[in-house]
């Protein structure tokens, strides 16, 4: 059974990493099949979300929605995350000493394979195709292989589904132990039930004095793997049998090169409860094909029994139902805390964009801060919401307009009972925006309920930036910084670092004693005054509190780069600062060519749509990893030149399924481009040739570059590749299972080289290099059949002085842009 099909019950899939994955495979339709589609159609299309469709026997009625009888209630709900894999077996080829990795077993013949094992103490294979080892006091339950295995340059690979419980037991364990001929010398993954630690053991003698001694976690732990290679033999786990994590290393013993191993998984007790320990997988090779959440369960009957026949969509599901994103000023401080290093979040973020007609103003954070409500002191002045806010943002900001520094409006809130008890605990950390022509005014300040704490920003007379504290009810200190004069009649970025006692400016740190080292209970805030005095005159805006454990102020300080939309930042950065907005774990960078991007302008528009202007700009791609909750975005030079690179696999035409054609069309053409960037020119660049042979195909472009210049490489670019595309495959069907190539064929993703070679000879070439744009695959028992959506990978066939293929511009190559 080549699928392994998980469902992350109760996970949440923006913390994949504490998901706990059940296996269903024993529930999939193996005559149906698990149907995936992943890319795009070209590589003049966006990816589409990948999508997965799969029939699961609901015999027992667990996968019914709301069935409170179900082993997985109350998780068969929309979104529960899914993954879908291939466990592939390699085949044992030759005659004995075998390499280890050929050592494989699904377990799920219920019945011990004589040729591979002998087992003892009850050792069985259960109906849902594991390996049960009874934790019994005083019996070893064990399989254990023949004499017949090798390791060097081999592996073995296992999945511990189940380990015992310490059960009262003074010993329980189990294990995965490589054995050398000699007594007492092995190599060992070691479960201690009576602990609950994982060791990666090399004993002689029958102990190590230098196991590694792991803390057992189940989810980063669920599988298991001892290698060797070049002289090294390595211990490693994996949470999906994939992406491995190495735990211990050590020159290869000796022994490994000379010894025919066994092979044995066991597990005992010396008293106590007996339970046991389940195993599974062995030998598997994994490939991830699809990682994403459940659309819906639809229960479907048929006489007597019953089925649910479900359809998962990849992270694109999540990302596109996001609500539009504020502007980047406003997106940093709501996230620019995953980046401090420290333990720090936002407490109360005021935006302060409320509509003209508002009289106060809202918390964005909900941790219990109260609105901002306007307070009037002394008669006259004014307070209006509503007004021109921060550059390069859509959020207005209000005007403070006091009649005197004693007479006017202000505003003041509760920050809560929560945030007040969060200061005590975590130092307090403050950002702000002001525009003033006005000195010697309080900006913001807060206070307990006694004035014992207080912690103000203000400007001096000369309209340098002051800290002012107290922490014991005295007067309150005066730090002053060299900031220079802020109130010029511009908008300053201000940071205070409570941890550091450190203030920055406009992204940089200003000198001065601030002595603020704590402020406790912190719950009053005011915002343009302070207490009835000291009245702003001017504009403030996205006032924000932060608390943390650490100094985090230069991280806050970056925010800076918002008021010009972070322009001249390398589209890299930028894809990695958006997906940061859209709160994922991470983004896989491939490629090296990011050129700077321009301001994306103000907030309104979703993440997705931030993220595609990005890959358009930049003639790159952009997709959902298939192996793990996270985005991966190529740089365009990752296709340039394919017989530099290398390719993935190579087949045989009479290797492929039927079907396979040849397209010249004008699908791809395009021969006159109207080009532009946002405050650019508007230009247009043409073919002639090809508008002579064919008529006008025109496009417009309109990208996210700095110069004119970097806009006409962009359109240069394209035209000079699709004037006249050539003749191209654009689907390759293959029949992966059967072919010696299957596990190069899996590894096979978007941008993917691969050559059809031996073509019939009314082809144009013996053979033909392609690009992976996308796929369709089904799986079945021992059947996959994959479609690839390809393009011709000339298309991106670059200039190299000298060289014999791409040496000959215009002909073989073209200028890289």
């Amino acid at each position: 059974m080549p699928v392994l099909v998980e469902m992350g019950w109760g996970g949440l899939v923006q913390y994949p990493w504490s998901i706990t994955w059940t296996d269903i495979t024993d529930r999939v339709d193996q005559v149906q099949g698990v149907t995936i589609t992943r890319g795009a159609s070209d590589e003049l299309s966006e990816t589409q979300p990948g999508t997965a469709t799969l029939t699961l026997d609901n015999q027992d009625g667990s996968l019914t929605p709301g069935n409170p009888n179900s082993p997985f209630y109350p998780y068969v709900r929309k979104n529960a995350p899914i993954r879908v894999s291939i466990a592939h077996y390699p085949a044992r080829t030759g005659a004995a000493p075998y390499p280890v990795a050929m050592l494989t077993d699904e377990f799920d013949d219920q019945r011990m394979t004589a040729t591979l094992w002998t087992s003892a103490g009850g050792a069985t294979e259960t109906a849902e195709g594991r390996l049960r080892l009874p934790a019994t006091a005083g019996v070893t339950a064990r399989y254990t292989s023949l004499r017949q295995w090798t390791l060097a340059g081999s592996q073995v690979a296992v999945k511990l589904v189940a380990v015992p419980a310490a059960g009262g037991s003074s010993s329980a364990y189990t294990s995965l132990s490589l054995v050398s001929s000699t007594s007492g010398t092995r190599l060992r993954w070691y479960f201690n039930a009576v602990t609950r630690d994982l060791r990666a053991v090399s004993d002689v003698g029958g102990s190590d004095g230098a196991a590694v001694i792991l803390p057992y976690d189940p989810i980063g732990h669920a599988w298991l793997r001892i290698r060797e290679t070049a002289g090294t033999v390595v211990w490693e786990t994996s949470s999906d049998g994939w992406d491995w994590v190495i735990r211990r290393s050590l020159s290869t013993p000796a022994w490994i090169g000379t010894d025919q191993i066994l092979v044995e998984l066991a597990a005992s007790r010396t008293g106590g409860t007996s339970d046991y320990a389940e195993w599974d997988y062995l030998g598997a090779q994994v490939r991830p094909r699809f990682w994403g959440m459940v659309n819906e369960f639809p229960v479907e009957w048929e006489g007597l029994t019953s089925s649910v026949s479900i359809s998962a969509t990849d992270l694109f599901k999540r990302l596109n139902r996001l609500p539009p994103l504020r502007s980047m000023l406003g997106m940093e401080v709501l996230t620019v805390d995953t980046l401090t290093g420290a333990y720090s979040f936002p407490a109360a973020y005021f935006p302060l964009s409320e509509p003209s007609d508002s009289t106060s103003a809202g918390d964005v954070i909900g941790r219990g801060a109260g609105a901002l409500a306007v307070s009037q002191t002394g008669v006259g002045g004014t307070l209006t919401f509503g007004d021109v806010g921060v550059p390069e943002t859509d959020e207005t900001a209000p005007t403070f307009t006091p009649a005197s520094a004693t007479a006017g409006p202000y505003l003041i809130g509760d920050l809560g009972p929560q945030t007040a008890a969060d200061s005590t605990t975590w130092l307090v950390h403050l950002q702000v925006w002001i525009k003033t022509s006005t000195a010697g005014r309080a900006i913001l300040g807060m206070h307990d309920t006694r004035l014992d704490n207080q912690l103000i920003l203000s400007l001096n007379g000369s309209g340098v930036l002051q800290v002012e504290t107290t922490q014991d009810g005295a007067a309150l200190t005066v730090g002053t910084t060299t900031s220079g004069n802020l109130a010029n009649g511009q908008w300053h970025h201000i940071v205070f670092d409570g941890s550091s006692k450190i203030a920055y400016v406009d992204g940089a740190p200003v000198s001065g004693t601030l002595l603020a080292t704590s402020s406790q209970d912190l719950q009053t805030v005011y915002v343009g005054g302070y207490r009835n005095a000291r009245l702003f005159n001017g504009q403030i805006a996205h006032v924000s509190m932060h608390l943390a454990n650490g100094p985090v102020g230069s991280v806050y300080a970056a925010s800076y780069g918002a008021i010009t939309g972070f322009s001249g930042e390398s589209a890299d950065w930028r894809v990695e600062r958006l997906a940061r907005y859209a709160g994922l774990p991470s983004v896989t960078l491939l490629g090296s060519t990011h050129d700077p991007i321009a301001s994306q302008g103000p907030g309104g528009s979703g993440v997705v749509a931030r993220l595609r202007e990005v890959e358009a700009t930049e003639s790159g791609r952009l997709y959902a990893e298939r192996d793990y909750y996270g985005l991966a975005y190529q740089s365009r030079d990752l296709r340039f030149n394919p017989d530099i690179v290398g390719e993935v696999f190579a087949l045989a035409y009479a290797d492929l399924e039927p079907g396979l054609e040849l397209a010249d069309d004008d699908q791809k053409l395009v021969n006159e481009i109207e080009a532009s960037r946002p405050g650019g020119a508007t230009q247009t660049l043409s073919a002639p040739e090809s508008i002579l042979a064919f008529g006008t195909y025109p496009q417009q472009l309109n990208i996210l570059k700095l110069t004119d210049v970097a806009v006409t490489d962009a359109a240069y670019w394209k035209v000079l590749r699709y004037a006249n595309p050539e003749p191209e495959i654009r689907e390759v069907p293959i029949e992966a299972y059967t072919l010696p190539e299957y596990l190069s064929i899996l590894d096979a993703d978007i941008s993917s080289y691969f050559t059809v070679y031996d073509l019939p000879a009314q082809a144009l070439a013996t053979e033909m290099r392609v690009t992976v744009e996308g796929y369709t695959e089904t799986i079945r028992e021992n059947s996959h059949v994959i479609t690839f959506r390809t393009s011709t990978s000339s298309q991106d066939s670059v200039w190299v002085i000298g060289d014999p293929v791409y040496g000959v511009l215009g002909i073989t190559s073209r200028l890289a842009y």
